[in-house]
């Protein structure tokens, strides 16, 4: 049996987990834990470093039914440790006394709730999902690790309304609490006790009674009538078109996305609205307001540049999926920028045909696998004595390129 203790969050190990200890003959643990904990003198000890050593000395003791005992910080089953001991040994074979998790630390030590917060992994994982998250939601909370901490994370912030508090040693002589903007969080040095950081958008982070913890759900509808969103003289898109755009953007927590032209950033609200951190360019200065004003009624992150594309957008984060909208004659150089930066999907939006092939060719050029249609639609609309007509909205053509994954090479029938 391999007993794994959550411990390192302040409160003492708990008679049985201390018994566990006592009677172990293989301690595995961080160095902090070890020294913490009381373990045997004559029993064997292995500081964690790389798992792979560490997993086949404890087969061995395992094999030998030897008592093992494996030291975590807070709660092992938490983005911890009882995830690769399970694959390992199987669940059958753990005995899991978890502690306090570092996050429920850091809130704690705040006085806020935390069953409506999204909790982030950047340990040994890239950064780009946490950052994205944190620009999407109020209340995160992520898990550092080398290379994907305060610093790191501060900068990729840096000009968001976010307030960074970094919980370090927690439990520990040595905890440190501190409120940062992400610009001084930049600017330090923060060392290797960094436990958790919460990144707070304080304007929401009290939020509502919940029922289902973690992130809220997606919106139960999308696609909202135009008379949703502030907007000049109907330039919006349509919630038809916008329907087929949403489909095709797949727009999810975690990545990033473009609305280039964004106009009165109906895309953007909505791609928002599904949890992606979004980046709305328009040139317009009285656009740039009102797509804050429509984030802002409907309770959305989205950060607006008041640029022109494509010079706009070399300053900003590569995006998962980009929508483009408008036209003009700048709009294959537009495209092909993005098609240059997407990591997934582009999508445009064209109400000229004459703009179609070179916006398929910027698409195609770049590598992606490209489909379109001409989408027509004709709405109800109510005619005198209590009838109803048929009204046509102006033809649009969404054409959308999906980038090709990397294929093998095939020679006389075999993967190079």
């Amino acid at each position: 049996m391999i007993t794994v203790v959550g411990t390192g969050t302040g409160a003492p190990l708990a008679p049985e987990a201390a018994a566990a200890v006592a009677g172990a003959r293989l301690v595995v643990g961080g160095r902090r834990h070890l020294e913490a904990a009381p373990v045997p003198a004559d029993a064997e000890r292995v500081v964690l470093g790389a798992l792979g050593p560490a997993l086949d000395v404890i087969e061995r003791h395992v094999d030998k039914r030897s008592p093992v005992v494996v030291l975590a910080s807070g709660d092992p089953g938490f983005f911890g440790i009882v995830r690769v001991l399970a694959e390992r040994f199987g669940a059958e074979a753990l005995d899991v006394r978890p502690g306090v998790s570092s996050v429920a630390t850091a809130f704690a030590r705040l006085g806020l709730t935390w069953d409506d917060a999204v909790v982030v992994s950047a340990h040994g994982r890239a950064l780009r999902t946490a950052v994205n998250v944190c620009r999407a939601r109020p209340k995160v909370a992520v898990l550092t690790g080398p290379g994907a901490g305060p610093a790191e994370l501060g900068a990729a912030l840096d000009g968001y309304a976010r307030v960074l508090v970094v919980a370090s040693a927690l439990g520990s002589p040595e905890e440190r609490v501190e409120r940062v903007t992400p610009a001084e969080a930049a600017g330090r040095d923060w060392g290797a006790a960094v436990s958790v950081v919460l990144c707070l958008d304080e304007s929401r982070v009290l939020g509502a009674v919940r029922t289902v913890a973690g992130a809220p759900a997606g919106p139960a509808g999308w696609a909202l009538d135009e008379a949703e969103f502030a907007h000049r003289d109907s330039m919006i898109t349509k919630f038809e078109v916008r329907a087929l755009a949403l489909a095709r953007l797949g727009p999810r927590q975690g990545e990033l996305v473009w609305d280039v032209g964004a106009g009165s950033g109906s895309v953007a609200v909505e791609c928002a609205r599904f949890g992606a951190a979004v980046t709305a360019v328009e040139k317009a200065p009285d656009g740039v307001e009102r797509i804050r004003a429509n984030a802002v009624a409907h309770g959305v992150d989205v950060r607006v540049v008041h640029g022109e594309a494509p010079g706009a957008l070399s300053g900003l984060d590569d995006p998962d999926a980009v929508f483009v909208g408008g036209g003009g004659r700048e709009l294959p150089a537009v495209v092909a920028a993005c098609a240059a930066r997407a990591r997934r999907t582009v999508v445009v939006a064209m109400a000229a045909l004459d703009r179609v092939p070179a916006a398929r060719a910027a698409l195609t050029g770049a590598g992606f696998d490209c489909d379109g249609v001409l989408v027509q639609s004709s709405r109800l609309a109510p005619l005198p004595g209590d009838v109803t007509r048929l009204a046509a909205t102006n033809p649009v053509f969404l054409l959308w390129g999906v980038r090709n994954p990397v294929r093998p090479v095939y020679r006389e029938g075999v993967a190079q």
